[in-house]
């Protein structure tokens, strides 16, 4: 195996840390720069203001159960 294959490897096995720390990155960039940020607390869509204060608003249906590597069907 090529060295060039070798790091697609390494970086393909790794993209579900990449994406998580990317994500948390974007959340608290926002944050700080004085947007809003939506996110799912238990049942509910929450606005997450950059004073840390928060506004439901909506409830949402139960998520749905999952495993890791398992595909979905989205209709």
């Amino acid at each position: 195996m090529s060295t060039q294959e070798q790091a697609i490897r390494y970086l393909e096995e790794h993209i579900p840390e990449l994406a998580n720390a990317a994500t948390k990155q974007a959340y608290w960039q926002a944050l700080a720069a004085g947007s809003t940020v939506l996110e799912r607390a238990d049942d509910s869509l929450v606005e997450v203001f950059p004073d840390g204060s928060r506004k439901i608003i909506k409830s949402l249906p139960a998520q749905t159960p999952t495993q890791p590597g398992q595909r979905l069907k989205i209709a």
